[in-house]
């Protein structure tokens, strides 16, 4: 028997920030000092959606990047991360609409991402949305990022529901893989334009074993 949907849990690049780019930005800045960018078609395919000390592990498993300067470049992307955040991050007003009446209709909601813990609040925050959350989740808030689904594990703990109970909005392999990995009912989405309030609810009903 389908479970009433209690919450929504968002992934934040892709979702609810149009961060992919600035992500891929910021660590080809940095890796540009060493001659080792990533091609756009290769970070889509491989890198997207990982937090970047994997995709640097990554890159000196199969470029010999040297492992003494992973610390090095995550600080440098991860400035320019943040510089890219509070000059391009604006508030999207279908993303607010939609969280707002979704709060009001008694749903509970969290971010879950692989960003860190500044990155993720720093841009929530510069998009009008840390309100609408009970809290974020950060990939230094688990052991193991997605793929993985500890981080919507935890979140579900955190919330006190069962999978069944929980829908994610997802948009890219890596994430997706956790969402269905953990047990709720997930959302596929192309882009940030995806995420709307009419979208998400017709989703809720097909979970509920409704007529959407």
């Amino acid at each position: 028997m389908p479970s009433e949907i209690k919450a929504i849990l968002y992934d934040m690049d892709g979702v609810l920030i149009d961060a992919k780019d600035w992500h891929y930005e910021a660590l080809n800045a940095a890796l540009a000092l060493f001659g080792m960018e990533i091609a756009r078609d290769e970070h889509l395919v491989l890198y997207d959606g990982l937090p970047t000390r994997r995709k640097l592990e990554m890159l000196s498993a199969s470029r010999r990047l040297p492992v003494r300067l992973h610390g090095f470049i995550n600080e440098l992307k991860q400035r320019r991360t943040i510089e890219l955040a509070y000059s391009r991050c604006r508030p999207i007003f279908h993303h607010q609409y939609a969280l707002s009446r979704l709060q009001s209709e008694g749903y509970r909601q969290a971010a879950c991402s692989n960003s860190i813990r500044n990155t993720v609040a720093v841009m929530l925050g510069q998009a009008a949305l840390l309100p609408y959350f009970e809290f974020y989740l950060s990939n230094e808030d688990v052991t193991h990022a997605k793929p993985d689904p500890e981080i919507y594990l935890t979140a579900m703990t955190r919330l006190g529901l069962s999978p069944e109970e929980c829908l994610i909005i997802e948009d890219n392999d890596h994430g997706i893989r956790a969402a269905k990995a953990s047990g709720a009912h997930v959302m596929e989405v192309g882009d940030v334009h995806d995420v709307t309030y009419d979208r998400i609810r017709r989703h809720i009903a097909r979970a509920q074993g409704e007529t959407p």
